[in-house]
């Protein structure tokens, strides 16, 4: 019996990018972070793009590449030293039977933070069924666990994200220091008022800009064309604010008042000059699950 045909490299592109959003909505949830997701995303497709020139006929690219970005993602959580032990202690066959609309939606809805509270395999187990919406016989293909270990995690996980749930979210949310609101505050007045002369003089000249999804800019030289881009746009307001506690640009659509931020930016200073731009506008999926907010000093 022949192998079925390797997929066409093209197809296997055009699929990275359709998946990428769910790709990145478990990666963040993952690694608790809507930013160091992006960057287990990123390592993951590298690692995708490197392996599938070598790999045998993949009969399902999707599971594929979700356990490449589960692998990444452990590997991520391992150098934090966030985990001691992948595998549970024991295998229990629970019945892990599907949920109705409004469980699925309580659990989608939960925050990145309650997520990091349960233990590895339960947080992937849930993600992968009750967020993404994958099968038991997927999940367990995915994470590399029997269907035993995979109703247990399911099990333990719900439950405990239940438990969680009931909990009051009372953390403090500290705000932008004083330096950080000066500096954010200048560059997004001149911004706003498409002041980009000025904007300019902000800038260090070997300022790197990352326009996540999209390309990688270096100089002061290449990053003004992004800047020129910005404005011939109409869709956008920025405001200072925080994303999962650092300082951020939020992005919101002046169309749209009263609506969430669209997409944010993120900026390093050195020596008062911004060296780094890091622009989620082509990968607005990062915003979905971020903790975010205005910055009210």
């Amino acid at each position: 019996m022949t192998s079925p045909p390797q997929m066409p490299r093209a197809d296997v592109d055009a699929l990275l990018a359709a998946l990428r959003p769910r790709l990145h909505r478990y990666c963040a949830r993952m690694v608790g972070s809507v930013i160091d997701g992006e960057d287990v995303l990123q390592d993951a497709l590298i690692k995708a793009v490197e392996a599938f020139a070598s790999a045998a006929p993949i009969q399902n690219v999707e599971a594929w590449l979700f356990r490449i970005a589960h692998n990444t993602a452990l590997d991520f959580l391992r150098r934090r030293n966030r985990q001691n032990a992948l595998h549970a202690p024991e295998e229990v066959d629970m019945m892990a039977g599907e949920l109705d609309d409004i469980a699925r939606r309580e659990i989608a809805a939960s925050s990145l933070r309650t997520f990091m509270r349960l233990p590895v395999a339960q947080r992937a187990s849930v993600i992968l069924m009750d967020v993404l919406g994958c099968s038991l016989q997927e999940v367990c293909g995915i994470m590399d666990f029997s269907l035993p270990a995979v109703k247990a995690a399911l099990h333990r996980g719900r439950t405990q994200l239940r438990v969680l749930a009931q909990e009051p979210d009372d953390a403090p949310r500290p705000g932008l220091s004083e330096a950080d609101r000066s500096r954010l505050n200048a560059y997004v007045s001149h911004f706003n008022a498409h002041d980009f002369d000025a904007v300019r003089a902000m800038i260090a000249d070997d300022i790197r800009l990352e326009l996540v999804n999209r390309t990688r800019l270096n100089g002061k030289a290449e990053v003004s064309r992004y800047f020129t881009n910005y404005s011939r746009a109409t869709d956008w307001h920025l405001v200072p604010g925080q994303v999962e506690g650092r300082p951020a640009i939020l992005v919101f659509d002046p169309a749209a008042p009263g609506a969430a931020p669209k997409s944010f930016m993120l900026l390093a200073w050195s020596a008062d000059k911004v060296a780094a731009i890091r622009d989620f506008r082509h990968a607005a999926y990062a915003i979905d699950g971020a903790d975010w907010a205005v910055d009210e000093g």
